[in-house]
């Protein structure tokens, strides 16, 4: 049984993922916020959530967290739908590992 609030994370973002982000892309903010997305979109649902909400949940600055989203988007880890050019986008964390 999952603790309320507790977030279940799959062994290869702990193993795999994170030595590919941080170590081998050099990203180590990407997986700051993929975690935070992962946290934010439980259960495979899509959060919305602007660059600015995601700096104040990561602690990352909103360029880092835009470089972030584009590198995350490029390494097809997450999904970004927009639905307006001004309002914030909706995120999916994707698991291509697990096809």
């Amino acid at each position: 049984m999952k603790e309320p609030g507790a977030v279940r994370i799959d062994s290869y973002v702990l193993s795999s993922l994170m030595a590919d982000l941080v170590g081998h892309d050099r990203r180590p903010s990407a997986y700051i916020l993929y975690l935070a997305l992962v946290r934010m979109t439980q259960d495979g649902a899509e959060a919305g959530a602007s660059l600015q909400d995601m700096a104040t949940a990561t602690g990352l600055s909103k360029t880092a967290v835009q470089r972030s989203v584009a590198h995350l988007k490029r390494r097809r880890l997450i999904s970004v739908r927009a639905t307006g050019p001004t309002h914030a986008p909706f995120y999916r964390v994707l698991t291509p590992w697990l096809r």
